[in-house]
C-alpha cells in the first residue's frame, strides 16, 4: 500500500536544474533510501516532500492526499539532532505536541510510554548535553516521531556518529521502526548504510537531481545481523556503484 507518492518533481534555481522529474514511492512500513553523492539534490528534494520547498511542477501524495506545499504532515530530521540544550529530555521530546496546542503536562504524559520504547527510559530530566552522541539521536528520532507518526523523513541521521555506535543505532532503528510501524525515506550518501537499513534504494545522479536507477534489498530487514559480510551484499554495492 502506497504512503508516500512524488509524481515527477522539478525544480530549478536561478535557471539551474536541481530536480529533474523525480516520482518514487514509500509503502506502508517501508524504508526506502535516496542515494547519491553530495548535491545530486537529496536534501532538495525533501524540502519539497516536507512543504517547505514549493516545486516547479510535480505533486506530493500522503494518503492519497495531495500535500504539495502544504507542510506539517510529515515529520523531517535533519543531519543534527538540534535539540533544545535549555530544555529536559522529555520536553524536547514533547515540543512537538505543545507546539500543536497541547498542555505541557498533557503533553509530557504523552511522550512518557515512547521513552521507554526508545530506549530513553531514565533520562527523562537529563539535558542534551549530559547524554551521548546514540541517545542524543534516540531523543532526535522520537521528536520527529511526535510530529507524524506515520512518515519520517531522515537526512542522514546518523552520520556525524562514530562506526560502532552507527552499526548499534543501524539495528536499533530497525527494531524500533518494525514496532511501531513508521515509514522511513531515509537520505544517505553511505552505500553501505543504504543497503544495510533498505527495502529498496533510488539512485539519485551526482551531476543532476534525477533518479537513475532503483534497487530492492531482498533480504529481510529481520535477518540482516551480518548481511554486510555476505557476497550478496557487495554485490548489491557493486551494482550501486556502476549507476552513481
Amino acid at each position: 500500500m502506497k504512503k508516500l507518492e512524488v509524481k515527477n518533481i522539478n525544480k530549478s534555481f536561478e535557471d539551474k536544474p536541481v530536480l529533474k522529474d523525480i516520482s518514487i514511492e514509500l509503502g506502508t512500513g517501508e524504508l526506502v533510501s535516496l542515494l547519491g553523492v553530495s548535491g545530486s539534490g537529496k536534501t532538495t528534494l525533501f524540502n519539497v516532500i516536507s512543504g517547505l520547498l514549493k516545486p516547479d511542477s510535480g505533486e506530493v501524495f500522503l494518503d492519497g492526499k495531495n500535500i504539495t506545499n502544504n507542510p506539517g504532515h510529515i515529520s523531517y530530521m535533519l543531519q543534527k539532532d538540534l535539540l533544545l540544550p535549555y530544555k529536559t529530555i522529555q520536553d524536547n521530546v514533547a515540543l512537538p505536541l505543545v507546539l500543536k496546542g497541547m498542555k505541557k503536562k498533557e503533553a509530557r504524559a504523552n511522550v512518557s510510554s515512547m521513552l521507554t520504547q526508545f530506549g530513553l527510559e531514565g533520562n527523562e530530566r537529563k539535558y542534551p548535553a549530559e547524554l551521548s552522541g546514540g541517545m542524543r539521536q534516540r531523543a532526535a528520532l522520537l521528536r520527529t516521531y511526535m510530529f507524524s507518526r506515520e512518515v519520517a523523513l531522515l537526512d542522514e541521521p546518523f552520520s556525524a556518529l562514530d562506526t560502532i555506535t552507527k552499526t548499534l543505532m543501524h539495528k536499533w532503528y530497525m527494531d524500533v521502526m518494525e514496532e511501531i510501524k513508521l515509514s522511513t525515506l531515509f537520505v544517505t550518501h553511505d552505500i553501505d548504510e543504504a543497503i544495510f537499513l533498505s527495502d529498496r534504494i533510488y539512485i539519485l545522479s551526482g551531476s543532476l537531481g534525477e533518479i537513475v536507477g532503483e534497487i530492492e534489498i531482498k533480504e529481510s530487514r529481520q535477518h540482516r545481523e551480518d548481511f554486510n559480510l555476505t557476497v550478496e551484499f557487495l554485490e548489491y554495492k557493486r551494482r550501486i556503484l556502476s549507476m552513481l
